[in-house]
């Protein structure tokens, strides 16, 4: 049975709430921290972004990022999305009116192009190769539309052999595979569902070290440097605020 996880929206801001429906309702994000979503790696949302786009500021880009404290090189069991969980981000532009205006539902398949070996990448095939379907409702989740199939989630930065080495993919570039993996939706949405660096900038260890953030104070430090985070990232045309008359 698929899981659901949900993100939230509120105007032109997100606010960063996962809502994990398996049996029980139960409130989670952010690196690990809550116990039960800790369990759910795949599930686990690190954080939530939205922001007017630099490149287009008609448009806003919305980003929830999934697994935290990935290693781009730890195989052979390399991270990816899940392929029994819905991911969800919904859009309420009208706090005052129920329902959400915009629902993006993405979902994830596997498949094993190359079963004889344990390497991720061999000889331009993958195991597992991860692809994805979005879909869109704009009725509260009565129906959806679907508006990227066969989506492309980049494998894992591996390494200069497994990437671009003939013996692996043979790309010109790990950045080439990113940028060649940006889907534009039937409905005119960019969409990127990936491993990205995790750009979350925080002291892990002063943090939970009895809450010993001050030794931060000249001396910052990005515990999470190095570390990825899987993302879907989605860029849609920024909506009109609504508003209720009363008379």
């Amino acid at each position: 049975m698929l899981k659901t996880f949900h993100l939230f929206r509120f105007g032109q801001l997100l606010l960063a709430l996962l809502l994990a429906m398996p049996m029980n309702q139960t409130w989670a994000s952010s690196h690990r921290e809550a116990p039960l979503i800790a369990n759910d790696p795949l599930a686990d949302n690190t954080d939530v972004y939205a922001f007017r786009s630099p490149d287009d500021p008609n448009t806003v880009t919305l980003v929830a990022n999934y697994i935290p404290g990935q290693l781009a090189q730890g195989g052979p069991n390399y991270y990816s999305f899940g392929t029994n969980i819905r991911y969800e981000i919904h859009v309420d532009n009208n706090a005052a009116v129920p329902g959400d205006e915009i629902i993006y539902r993405a979902t994830f398949e596997q498949t094993n192009e190359d079963p004889t070996t344990f390497f991720n990448i061999r000889l331009g095939a993958q195991n597992l190769k991860t692809t994805y379907t979005l879909s869109r409702s704009t009725d509260g989740g009565a129906t959806f539309q679907v508006i990227v199939q066969d989506g492309i989630v980049p494998p894992p930065n591996i390494g200069a052999r497994s990437i671009e080495g003939g013996a692996g993919l043979g790309a010109m570039s790990y950045a080439q595979l990113i940028e060649d993996a940006i889907a534009t939706a039937t409905t005119g949405e960019k969409v990127y569902c990936g491993p990205v660096d995790d750009p979350f900038f925080v002291d892990l260890g002063g943090i939970f070290d009895l809450g010993d953030s001050p030794r931060q104070m000249g001396n910052n430090r990005d515990g999470l440097a190095g570390y990825n985070v899987h993302t879907i990232a989605i860029q849609c045309p920024l909506l009109p605020s609504k508003k209720t008359a009363k008379a």
